[in-house]
C-alpha cells in the first residue's frame, strides 16, 4: 500500500512539474504590457501606458522613437498577422500551408506584386522622413523579432521568424489594393456567360450603370477657414482557407456643423472587411511634442490608414472603380514565343519563380508577360481555354507613392494639406472622408483616372489589339469624384455610383444603392444630429430596398395557390419594414425566397458552377431590386423544362414555396421559431483555427448577429443551399468622431485589440461589438495615466 502511495505521490509531482512548465511557457508567450523593456537606438525614454483595451497610448520625445516602439508593441500583438499579410505578394504562403497554396503563391507572383515592391524600395529617397519613420517602425518590429516571445502560431507550423524590411510594408500595401479589386471576379465571367449563352444574356445583369438608382454627388465648393471563369475564384478560395481579410465595402459620412446639435462636424466610418482574427486593424495613439494622431494600422504598416487627431479626422471606402483590364492575345500561327501587338509580332517576356512549399522540394514555374501584363493561362486554374488572356493592373504599372500618400496624410493639418497628399494614391481606388474641427466635410474618390472612349465595354475580356490602350489619357486629379462643403450639408459614400466626370459616369464595380439610400433618407430627416444619434444610425438595420421587393415579386404570385402557412407568411411580408432585428421571422422568409428566387431564374442557364461564381460577384447584389421590378426578361424561362416556357409568375411561386418548405424542415412548422438569429451568425476565424482540434481556441465565436446584406450594419454573406448565413464581412470598426467633445469619441473592434490567444486583449470587445455597443478612444492624458491597466517603459539600450 505503501508503494501505491510513494507512486501516486511521484505521479502527482510530474504532473504538478508538467502544469508548471506550462504555465511558464505560456506565460513566455504572453505580451509584455507593463515593466521597463530596453530598445536600441531609442534616444529617451518612450512611455507606453495600455488602456483598458489593451490599446497602447506612446508618449515620445521624437517622432523616430514613437515609431520604433510602435512597431515594437505592434509586432507583440499581431507579429503572425504581420507574417501573414507580408508573405500574400510574394507567393510564400506555402512555405507555412503546404502544396495546397501553391497555385495561390502562382498567381500571386504572376501578379508583380513583389516585383513591383523590390523597383519601389531601389528607388525610394532613404533620407525622406515616410523612409526613416517606416524604418524606425520597421527596427521596433525587428527587435521584438530578435528578443521578443515567439507567437504560438510560429511553434505550431515550425517557421522561424525572419526580419521585416520596406519590401514587406509595400508587399502588405499591394495585398490590400488586389484585395479591392473585383474585376478578377466579374470581367471572364461575364465573358465566359456571353459567349456560352450570347450577349442578350447580360443584359439584366445590371453592369452598367443604373440611372435610377442614388449616386454619389459632386460639389467643387471650397475649405472654410473659420469654422470560364472566374479568375480569383480559386485564390477567394485558398485565402478563405486561411481566413485572411479582404476588403469588400464600407459606410462613411461626416456631417456638417449646420446639421448638429453642437454645431460641430461629426465624423463616423465602418470600413467592410473579411472578419478574421485578429481582427484587421490594430489601433494605436501615439504623441510627440510635434506629432500626435490616434490611427488604425494594418499589419506591417507603420502609418494609420484611419485616423484623427483634435484638428481632423479622416476616413475611408472603397471607391470601387474598374482598375484592371483583361486582353486575349493573338498568339503567332507557329512561333509560340511571339504574339501580336500593334507594333507587330513580339517576343514574351519570360518569367520564371521559384516557390518555397512547406515539407516539399521548392516548386518552380515558368509564365509569359506581354505589354499588358502576366498571360493567366495556366496560372489561374480557371483560365484553361487556348486561347491567351492577359491582365492589365494599374497597381503595378504605374509610379507606387502610397506610403508617401500615407505619411502625407498623418502630417496634414488642414483640408488643403490633406487634399494635396491624396493625388499620391493610384490604386487601389478609395474614397477619403475628411472632416475637421474648423467646420469642413468633405470626400474625394482617390485613384489614377483615365478617359474611356464612349461604348467601350470594360467588364469583358478585350479582344486581341482592342480595348483600352496602353498609353492612357490620365484626369487631373481635380476632376475625381468630389464634394467639399456642398450645400446639402453632409457628405458621405456607400460604395455606390458616383455622378459623372469629365464628361462620362466613370465604369466600376460599385454596390447597389440600398445603404446609399438608407443614409440619404435618415441624414435628410434631421438638422440636430449628435453622437448618440449616429450610434444608432451606424447599427441601423432597416432596408429601404427590401420591402419594395417584397411588393413587386407578390404582384407576381397567384394567392389561391398558397396554402394557410403561406398566406399567413405573405400577410407578415407585406407589413415587413425590412428591418434585421435577432428574432425576426420575416428577415429569415424573405432571405430563403431571395436565394431561391435567384437559383431558379440563372442556375438552369448558368449551371451549378457559373451561379455560384455570380453569387461571389458585386452585380449579383445589384440585380436582385431590378429582376423584382422587371415583367419580362430572357432568364425566366427555364431551359431543363422545354416544353413549357416559363414566366416570372411560375419561378415567383415557386421559390416563395420552395423558402416555406425548407423553414419547415430545418425548424418545424411553427413560424416562431424562424428566428434570424438561428440562421444568421459571425465567427471570426483565425488561420490555425480552420483545423477543427484548434477552432475553439483559436476562433471567437460564433455569436448570432442582427443586420445582413447592404443594410448600414452591413453583414455580409455568401448565398447557398444550407439555408444559413454564416456572416463574413462586416463593419471592421465602427468609429464616431464628435469634434464638439473630441475626448469622448467612440469606437470598436469586432474582437479585441490583441492577436496572440493568450493575451487578455484577444477578445474581450467581441460581445460589445456583437451587441452595437463601443468604447472611448481617449485622447486626454491625465485621463491616459489616470485609468490605464498598465504602463510599459521602454529605454535607450546602455551601451
Amino acid at each position: 500500500m505503501g508503494k501505491f502511495k510513494i507512486l501516486g505521490w511521484i505521479l502527482l509531482a510530474i504532473l504538478g512539474i508538467f502544469i508548471l512548465c506550462g504555465g511558464i511557457f505560456i506565460n513566455s508567450l504572453t505580451p509584455t504590457y507593463e515593466g521597463e523593456q530596453q530598445l536600441s537606438g531609442l534616444s529617451e525614454e518612450v512611455n507606453v501606458y495600455f488602456d483598458t483595451y489593451g490599446i497602447p497610448h506612446i508618449y515620445g520625445k521624437t517622432k523616430k522613437d514613437a515609431f520604433k516602439v510602435m512597431g515594437y508593441v505592434h509586432a507583440q500583438d499581431r507579429l503572425w498577422q504581420m507574417e501573414l499579410l507580408r508573405r500574400v505578394g510574394r507567393g510564400g504562403l506555402s512555405e507555412i500551408f503546404g502544396r495546397d497554396l501553391v497555385t495561390t503563391d502562382q498567381f500571386f507572383l504572376s501578379l508583380g506584386i513583389d516585383d513591383a515592391s523590390l523597383e519601389t524600395v531601389a528607388s525610394l529617397d532613404m533620407d525622406h522622413e515616410m523612409v526613416q519613420l517606416a524604418q524606425a517602425y520597421l527596427e521596433g518590429v525587428n527587435q521584438f523579432v530578435l528578443s521578443g516571445p515567439t507567437p504560438l502560431e510560429f511553434y505550431l507550423t515550425g517557421l522561424k521568424k525572419e526580419p521585416f524590411t520596406l519590401r514587406d510594408i509595400y508587399n502588405t500595401v499591394g495585398y490590400m489594393a488586389f484585395s479591392f479589386a473585383m474585376a478578377h471576379k466579374t470581367d471572364p465571367l461575364l465573358t465566359n456567360i456571353k459567349n456560352q449563352l450570347g450577349p442578350e444574356y447580360l443584359k439584366d445583369l445590371e453592369i452598367n450603370v443604373d440611372t435610377s438608382s442614388i449616386w454619389i454627388k459632386n460639389h467643387k465648393g471650397f475649405p472654410n477657414d473659420s469654422v470560364q471563369n472566374t479568375i480569383a475564384a480559386m485564390v477567394s478560395d485558398a485565402l478563405g482557407q486561411i481566413a485572411l481579410p479582404f476588403f469588400e465595402g464600407s459606410n462613411s459620412w461626416v456631417i456638417s456643423p449646420t446639421k448638429t446639435k453642437n454645431g460641430k462636424v461629426i465624423f463616423a466610418n465602418d470600413p467592410h472587411i473579411g472578419f478574421s482574427q485578429p481582427a484587421v486593424w490594430y489601433e494605436a495613439h501615439v504623441i510627440t511634442p510635434t506629432y500626435e494622431k490616434y490611427g488604425y494600422h494594418m499589419a506591417g504598416i507603420p502609418f494609420p490608414i484611419l485616423g484623427h487627431n483634435r484638428q481632423l479626422a479622416y476616413g475611408m471606402t472603397m471607391f470601387e472603380n474598374d482598375d484592371v483590364d483583361f486582353y486575349f492575345e493573338e498568339p503567332h500561327p507557329s512561333d509560340s514565343s511571339k504574339y501580336k501587338t500593334l507594333d507587330g509580332w513580339s517576343d514574351y517576356e519570360m518569367v520564371s519563380k521559384t516557390i518555397k512549399v512547406k515539407d516539399s522540394a521548392d516548386v518552380s514555374f515558368h509564365f509569359k508577360k506581354t505589354v499588358h501584363g502576366p498571360i493567366l493561362n495556366g496560372i489561374a486554374d480557371q483560365v484553361t481555354g487556348e486561347r491567351p488572356i492577359s491582365m492589365y493592373w494599374i497597381y503595378t504599372k504605374e509610379e507606387n507613392k502610397v506610403m508617401h500618400a500615407l505619411y502625407d496624410m498623418i502630417h496634414a493639418s488642414n483640408i488643403q494639406e490633406f487634399q494635396s497628399a491624396l493625388n499620391n494614391i493610384h490604386a487601389p481606388g478609395l474614397n477619403m472622408m475628411y472632416g475637421d474641427a474648423k467646420g469642413n466635410v468633405a470626400w474625394w474618390a482617390t485613384a489614377k483616372l483615365y478617359q474611356i472612349p464612349d461604348g467601350l465595354q470594360t467588364k469583358l475580356i478585350y479582344e486581341p489589339l482592342a480595348g483600352l490602350p496602353l498609353e492612357r489619357e490620365y484626369l487631373d486629379f481635380s476632376q475625381n469624384p468630389q464634394a467639399i462643403n456642398p450645400p446639402w450639408n453632409y457628405v458621405y459614400s456607400a460604395n455606390n455610383q458616383p455622378d459623372s466626370i469629365a464628361g462620362m459616369l466613370y465604369p466600376g464595380y460599385y454596390l447597389p444603392e440600398n445603404r446609399a439610400r438608407r443614409i440619404v433618407q435618415l441624414l435628410e430627416q434631421k438638422d440636430d444630429w449628435d453622437r448618440e444619434a449616429v450610434v444608432e444610425m451606424i447599427t441601423d438595420v432597416t432596408s429601404p430596398v427590401h420591402p419594395e421587393v417584397v411588393d413587386d415579386l407578390v404582384k407576381s404570385l397567384d394567392l389561391k395557390q398558397l396554402n394557410n402557412l403561406q398566406t399567413k407568411e405573405l400577410d407578415a411580408l407585406v407589413d415587413w419594414q425590412g428591418d434585421y432585428p435577432l428574432k425576426s421571422v420575416e428577415a429569415t422568409v424573405f432571405t430563403r425566397w431571395i436565394y431561391h428566387f435567384l437559383k431558379n431564374t440563372f442556375a438552369d442557364e448558368l449551371g451549378e458552377e457559373l451561379f455560384a461564381q455570380v453569387l461571389e460577384t458585386h452585380f449579383h447584389k445589384r440585380l436582385i431590386a431590378p429582376m423584382a421590378a422587371k415583367s419580362n426578361s430572357i432568364w425566366w424561362d427555364d431551359i431543363g423544362t422545354p416544353e413549357v416556357v416559363e414566366t416570372k409568375r411560375e419561378i415567383v411561386q415557386k421559390s416563395f414555396a420552395q423558402a416555406l418548405e425548407s423553414l419547415e424542415k430545418d425548424f418545424g412548422s411553427d413560424r416562431n421559431n424562424w428566428t434570424w438569429n438561428k440562421v444568421h451568425t459571425v465567427e471570426h476565424g483565425h488561420p490555425i483555427g480552420q483545423l477543427a482540434v484548434f477552432r475553439s481556441f483559436f476562433n471567437v465565436g460564433p455569436f448570432p448577429v442582427n443586420g445582413t446584406r447592404e443594410v448600414i450594419n452591413n453583414m455580409y454573406f455568401d448565398f447557398d443551399d444550407t439555408g444559413l448565413y454564416n456572416v463574413s464581412t462586416g463593419p471592421s470598426t465602427r468609429r464616431i468622431i464628435d469634434f464638439s467633445d473630441i475626448e469622448n469619441s467612440i469606437s470598436i473592434l469586432p474582437t479585441g485589440q490583441s492577436g496572440n490567444p493568450f493575451s487578455p486583449y484577444y477578445e474581450d470587445q467581441a460581445q460589445m461589438y456583437v451587441n452595437g455597443e463601443f468604447r472611448k478612444m481617449m485622447m486626454n492624458r491625465e485621463e491616459i495615466e489616470a485609468t490605464s491597466k498598465s504602463l510599459l517603459t521602454f529605454k535607450p539600450t546602455q551601451d
